[in-house]
This record gives C-alpha cells, sequence and structure tokens, in this order.
C-alpha cells in the first residue's frame, strides 16, 4: 500500500513542479499582454469656457467627455491589438447624450480614430508596420504597460499629434489600491482649430495608473486652446468621475489577484508542494520495499 500510496505522490509532484515551471517561465509573458477583447467607455465631467464668436465674450458651462475603445478581434494577433476609438466631448444642458450631431451647438469636439498597440509593451506600433486605415501614433496610447515603472514614459497626444513626457511624479493609493502619478504638460504648441484657423494649445494630464497591470485608474484634465492671437477659445477641467474610478479600481484589483494568481502563487504551490510531494513519495516508496523484503524474509 506504502508503494502505491508513494508513487501517486510521486506522480502528483511531478505534477506540481511542471505546473510551477510553467509559472515562472511561461504565465508572465501569456498573462501580462494586452487582451485581444476590449469594449471600454470611459467618462469624464468637469467645466469648461467656451467662447461664443458672435459676441467675443466667453461662458461657463458644464460638460462629459466620453471615449470609447474597442479592439478588433480578428485584426489581432498574438503581438499586436488594433483598436477603434470614438471621442466626444459636450456640453450638457438638461438629459445629453454622450454624443451629439455635427449642428448641434452642445457639441465641443468630436473624433475617431484607429490605432494599434503592441501588447506586451503597450507602445504604438510603427507606423510602416501598419494598413493605410490605421493611424500611426508613437508612445503609449491608451494604457501603460504591465510592471510600470517608476520613471518618464512618452505618451501620443493626438491633438498634436505627437507624443510627450509623462513625468512619474511619485505614488498615492486610492480605494486601497497603490497607484503611480505621471503628469504631461504642453505649452502653447500650434493646432489648427478647425477650418484652417491657426490656434495654440496648451494641456495638462495627470494619470494615476495601477502598475501591475498598466490600467489609467484616473485622469486629470486641465487644457486651454487659445487663437493665434492669444484669444481663449476654450479652457476645460475635468476628469473621471467617481463612479469610473471606483469601477477601475475593482477591475485592477480583480486581474491583479488573477496575475498573481498564476505568476506567484501557482509556482509557489508548484515548487514546494511539489518538492514535499517528490520526498514524501521517495520515502514512502523505499519504506515500503523494505517492508516486503523484510516480510519475504521472515516467510522464507
Amino acid at each position: 500500500m506504502r508503494v502505491i500510496v508513494g508513487r501517486v505522490l510521486l506522480g502528483l509532484g511531478a505534477f506540481l513542479l511542471v505546473a510551477g515551471i510553467l509559472g515562472v517561465a511561461w504565465a508572465p509573458g501569456a498573462v501580462k499582454k494586452t487582451p485581444v477583447e476590449v469594449d471600454q467607455k470611459t467618462d469624464l465631467t468637469g467645466t469648461a469656457q467656451r467662447l461664443n464668436t458672435s459676441t467675443g465674450e466667453t461662458r461657463e458651462l458644464e460638460v462629459k467627455y466620453t471615449s470609447i475603445t474597442k479592439s478588433d478581434t480578428e485584426a489581432s494577433d498574438d503581438d499586436t491589438v488594433y483598436f477603434k476609438q470614438a471621442t466626444c466631448l459636450v456640453e450638457v444642458d438638461g438629459e445629453t447624450p454622450d454624443c451629439v450631431e455635427d449642428d448641434d451647438p452642445r457639441l465641443l469636439s468630436a473624433g475617431e480614430e484607429t490605432f494599434s498597440t503592441d501588447r506586451t509593451t503597450a507602445l504604438a506600433v510603427d507606423g510602416s508596420k501598419l494598413p493605410d486605415d490605421v493611424d500611426p501614433y508613437e508612445g503609449l496610447v491608451n494604457k501603460w504597460p504591465f510592471d510600470a515603472e517608476e520613471k518618464d514614459y512618452e505618451v501620443y497626444d493626438n491633438v498634436i499629434d505627437e507624443p510627450v513626457t509623462a513625468s512619474f511624479e511619485g505614488t498615492e493609493e486610492i480605494n486601497g489600491l497603490d497607484v503611480n502619478i505621471y503628469v504631461t504638460e504642453t505649452q502653447e504648441a500650434p493646432i489648427d482649430l478647425g477650418s484652417d484657423i491657426d490656434g495654440l494649445y496648451s494641456d495638462r494630464k495627470e494619470y494615476a495608473v495601477d502598475p501591475v497591470t498598466g490600467a489609467i485608474i484616473r485622469q486629470v484634465v486641465d487644457q486651454q486652446r487659445y487663437l493665434a492671437d492669444g484669444t481663449l477659445v476654450l479652457d476645460v477641467q475635468m476628469q473621471y468621475t467617481d463612479e469610473e474610478v471606483d469601477d477601475n479600481v475593482i477591475d485592477a484589483k480583480d486581474n491583479i489577484a488573477s496575475v498573481e494568481l498564476l505568476t506567484k502563487t501557482v509556482p509557489l504551490v508548484g515548487f514546494i508542494g511539489g518538492a514535499l510531494c517528490l520526498l514524501a513519495g521517495v520515502a514512502l516508496v523505499l519504506t515500503g520495499r523494505r517492508t516486503r523484503t523484510t516480510k519475504a524474509a521472515h516467510s522464507s
């Protein structure tokens, strides 16, 4: 009986050791990747000062910004994920939808983009490797990489069509989740305000990022747009809604638990449990054989 139990333990020990090896060698590369199935809606709210071009005066208004990001699962592969993103900034006036028609006076800006990122580094894919219908971006776009470091990163700004430096500013805790804080700043960059009107763009964004998964937990925006002569056209301050932040923290904690299960818990259980099972199995097999040999000797 000891020999049978010992052999079972040897088999279990070998299985656990293989699971531990896979948890160390395979799991991190397989788990720490941007999924190819993404359907995410992000909401920011705040206030703005908007120029009335007919009167030359500005007025304060409540605004909301909606971003819907969906992956193109069929076009994506093991290395690359393709995204389609629709954004809309509108004035809140009564029951206001996430976006409105082009001729609606509540519309402040709207746009659609397609882009592609590396599933491991989260960096935008080199434009030379993209099909014609995908916009060539540079730097990070919609998330940080897994295991985000306490260092500066380059983040793409689609208003000026170039990356800007996101400086690491420290750490913070949001609803029990430790996050890294990164800040981007742009000062009076030349832009097209629309209809070939030259303008200037200043922007400051603060990103609170879960360093384990690279997910953006909170974003705070302080942005201004001016005519070339310095006349203020739009001054916006907005951030993720409280509900958005709460949901992001919950999702991040769930994803962290999954990552740590496969990359830490499974290897730990595999190596320790496998070693113990192998030792116990060897001991039982050896003692079982000795018992049978002793019984055979006595019977003869």
